[in-house]
């Protein structure tokens, strides 16, 4: 089974479970903050996607393989439990909600759509293992060298948190070979059928492109009850750059 980072709810806990699911290259580690925060009235369970974190090493990475292992979980929780997945995570989830709509409550969709996308992150994958960790010390030595393959140093020190330094030499917490294999399937989308049948988010950053107006249609006819919210001045990492709003956010939606 997927790897788990529970959080007991603050108090009786009146809700349903919450369980978060991770994008492409994270971890449930990420959502450490946002998880603990929300935990005041309910459990959250936050997960290692397959290939990621301290989860089991998979040789694929398609999205019915990845809503199976978050079925796993969600029945290892016992009823239905509220679902928020963000980029791949999301794909899952979504997946996961048209298959088994039986075991979600409720659905949160963090900027992704239920499409294909031209995009590529195998570039990123390709940076990371390009490292010759033999070398590595620190994370400021990481950061240095992989400062030559990716210039942006916000998403350098989201990928430097899945780097175990306390390791000699240091390991990626990624299975990079397979993530790179696999790419079409995650940034492309399965062929589905039926619909999940109850309230679900789409919730995105204002400044995103992921989830535009001509996906409007396909979206609504996979989930007849969805509802649209964007985070003004965030992007694609809407809940690491406006965590607040975001939180505020899911709050509102899950307990309507």
């Amino acid at each position: 089974m997927l790897a788990t980072m529970r959080h007991p709810a603050g108090t009786a806990a009146d809700a349903p479970a919450l369980v978060i699911a991770h994008g492409l290259y994270g971890s449930g580690r990420n959502w450490g903050v946002i998880a603990r925060r929300l935990a005041d009235r309910r459990d959250v369970v936050a997960v290692d996607m397959r290939n990621h974190g301290e989860s089991p090493r998979f040789a694929t990475q398609g999205y019915p393989e990845m809503a199976a292992d978050l079925a796993e979980v969600i029945e290892s929780l016992g009823p239905a439990v509220d679902l928020l997945g963000h980029s791949m995570g999301g794909k899952a989830a979504m997946y996961l909600a048209l298959t088994r709509p039986d075991l979600i409550r409720r659905l949160i969709v963090a900027d992704i759509a239920p499409v294909a996308y031209t995009h590529d992150q195998t570039r990123n994958a390709q940076a990371m293992a390009s490292l010759d960790l033999t070398r590595i010390r620190t994370r400021a030595e990481a950061d240095a060298a992989l400062a030559d393959r990716i210039d942006d140093p916000t998403l350098r020190a989201f990928f430097l948190q899945s780097l175990d330094l306390r390791t000699q030499p240091p390991r990626w917490k990624l299975n990079l070979a397979v993530l790179q294999a696999e790419m079409p399937k995650i940034v492309g989308w399965p062929d589905t059928q039926g619909q999940f049948p109850n309230p679900t988010l789409f919730l995105s950053g204002a400044q995103s492109s992921y989830v535009r107006p001509e996906h409007r249609e396909t979206i609504r006819t996979l989930f007849p009850k969805a509802r649209f919210a964007r985070i003004p001045d965030a992007g694609h990492w809407l809940h690491a750059e406006k965590p607040r709003e975001f939180e505020a956010t899911v709050r509102v939606f899950l307990e309507a």
